[in-house]
């Protein structure tokens, strides 16, 4: 079978390293190995250009390989973006097709679990495949970096609902104003708010990471969010001053875990999988 031999590579190195890996592995087309930090995937899909209720963007600089549970939550959330007659949901980086460091910065997004997707929702005539590739989605953080932009609507809180309240979402990463925003706008049930997490950046997109899923015991999940909203010292930490760190070189990347070395090496054989 097409993925045959990158299985048995990763086996053959896992039982190098001294860990035992039960028949299953193989049988398992996908492989999620490591955390979203420094991980891996075979047999990748890839999602497609477009499709019912998204549109991927900025192709030429973008990778858009996944799990099957991202895809499926991509799928999903665009799905309910347009019961409610929002428009497309763009979507930007996923995975590369073996997972592995992306180019462009990202430190995260090595093991399928991860999808960056846009806060804009604003209405907006069909786009070419060209003008999508050079999309530059609006910020909702103000140029100054302390408050909302004039494109942040209620449309905006519902799409972050939504993605908050997917099917095994682990985290939603925000600009610490966004999370800020949705701490004072937000009454009723604000449970989900926990799954909302500040981080830097952030300010056009949301980072939503998925749960390691069932069976994939190589798949290293990070520890749960804390308990409540998130709407307390920790986030108020985000808008306090701090004495800029002491310049440090930059540390080398972390070696990828041994199960990894077959998968990023590639395989010259056959490509991942591709969703149709």
């Amino acid at each position: 079978m097409p993925g045959s031999k990158l299985l048995a590579g990763i086996l053959a190195l896992l039982s190098c390293s001294g860990i035992a890996v039960s028949g299953p592995v193989l049988a398992q087309r996908v492989q999620i190995i490591g955390p979203a930090s420094n991980g891996c995937i075979a047999g990748a899909q890839r999602l497609p250009d477009e499709g019912p209720g998204w549109q991927t963007i900025r192709r030429d600089r973008s990778s858009f390989w996944s799990a099957p549970v991202t895809i499926n939550g991509v799928e999903t959330l665009a799905a309910r973006l347009h019961a409610q007659g929002l428009p497309d949901l763009y979507v930007g980086d996923m995975s590369a097709p073996h997972g592995g460091r992306l180019p462009g910065g990202h430190g995260s997004h090595q093991n399928g679990l991860d999808v960056d997707l846009y806060l804009d929702l604003a209405p907006r005539p069909a786009l070419s495949p060209d003008e999508r590739n050079v999309l530059e989605p609006p910020s909702m953080v103000s140029a100054d970096g302390n408050n909302l932009s004039p494109a942040w609507t209620q449309d905006t809180v519902t799409l972050l609902h939504m993605a908050a309240t997917l099917p095994d979402v682990d985290r939603v990463l925000v600009n610490p104003v966004i999370k800020r925003a949705l701490c004072e706008q937000v009454s009723g049930d604000r449970s989900w708010l926990r799954l909302i997490r500040p981080w830097w950046g952030h300010k056009a997109h949301m980072h939503v990471r998925f749960k390691c899923p069932a069976g994939q015991t190589l798949c290293v999940q990070a520890p749960p969010p804390p308990a409540g909203d998130g709407c307390d010292a920790t986030l108020a930490w985000w808008f306090q001053p701090h004495p800029a760190p002491p310049a440090a070189p930059p540390r080398p990347p972390l070696a990828p875990p041994a199960a990894c070395q077959a998968i990023l090496a590639g395989d010259t054989h056959s490509a991942p999988e591709t969703r149709p």
